[in-house]
């Protein structure tokens, strides 16, 4: 029997946002967790169960986005007992959602998709969204001068997520229709894509590059949360300079990005909202072409595969 078009395009969903989870750790991302760099107190093996369990409720098509967020959270929260994808699941659940009915055609077929998802979020969607929140409890959150998590919204979920824009890069794609993720990472990711080399090293170059342009152009907001705006560019100066190295076509030896990445653990600076950012990239990317999310299952091996980028 053949499927509903809804179920089709959940399923395209799920498998893009399973590759793109499966590639946050694969490839060895400085200050993250990967498959061979824990960090963090957190191993890779929580993440990639965290999106096994997200990944039903964020592409559930009968839920509105809120829901998905709220229900994806509480799935990870009872495998990882800790927050593995918070900013994750609130960037990737849109895209699910833009992804019902046909295929989009394009990159701004799907854009303009997001933007109609965005324009109709609720109050509801903000509500179960800061429940969401909540319960992932991130680090360094804060409080807010208006519509703070620790109280129930009364506005919509745009509408929240412009009020925390100029301090949050996830808000801030709400509220600019993730525009960065196409015009930066999406741009970044296919072009390294299209390279030449062996696939496996292309994608891992081409992970590496997205996570890496995102670091150098804005401050990562958790570690700006955390430790502090000058920490956080402090970050983004070392990301540029390696940024310029990677697109001129430069090979960047593994043990220095190794170094790096332990400095960065030891010093307790995580940009994880980056690597948000670069997984929603991927999943777009998956969801545009559905054929490179055969790749999920070879890309643990991506993480060993070369001797540096």
């Amino acid at each position: 029997m053949m499927a509903a078009p809804g179920h089709d395009r959940a399923g395209a969903a799920s498998a893009a946002f399973l590759w793109a989870c499966t590639l946050d750790v694969a490839v060895a991302k400085p200050g993250n967790v990967s498959l061979c760099a824990p960090g963090h107190g957190m191993t890779a093996r929580l993440f990639l169960d965290s999106a096994a369990a997200a990944a039903p409720p964020l592409t559930d098509t009968m839920l509105a986005v809120g829901a998905r967020i709220e229900r994806a959270v509480s799935a990870t929260q009872a495998v990882a007992r800790c927050n593995t994808n918070l900013g994750i699941l609130l960037l990737c659940a849109p895209i699910a959602a833009a992804m019902e009915g046909t295929p989009p055609r394009d990159a701004e077929a799907l854009r303009q998709r997001l933007e109609t998802v965005l324009a109709g979020l609720t109050v509801a969607d903000a509500q179960a969204a800061y429940r969401a929140i909540a319960q992932a409890n991130p680090a360094g959150l804060g409080a807010a001068p208006e519509q703070d998590v620790a109280a129930p919204p009364t506005v919509d979920l745009r509408a929240a997520m412009r009020l925390a824009a100029m301090r949050d890069s996830v808000a801030r794609q709400y509220a600019n229709g993730y525009a960065d993720l196409f015009a930066l990472g999406l741009t970044v990711l296919r072009r390294h894509l299209a390279s030449h080399g062996p696939w496996p090293a292309r994608l891992q170059r081409a992970v590496a590059a997205v996570y890496l342009a995102f670091l150098a152009r804005f401050p990562d907001s958790h570690i700006a949360r955390k430790h502090g705006l000058a920490a956080a560019r402090n970050v983004s100066y070392k990301a540029r300079l390696l940024h310029r190295r990677l697109e001129a076509g430069q090979v960047i030896p593994r043990e220095e990005l190794a170094r790096w990445d332990r400095l960065l653990k030891t010093d307790g600076l995580n940009p994880g909202t980056t690597a948000d950012l670069t997984v929603a990239s991927a999943m777009i990317a998956g969801c545009l072409d559905p054929a490179l999310c055969a790749l999920s299952a070879a890309s643990p091996a991506l993480a060993t595969s070369a001797v540096g980028l």
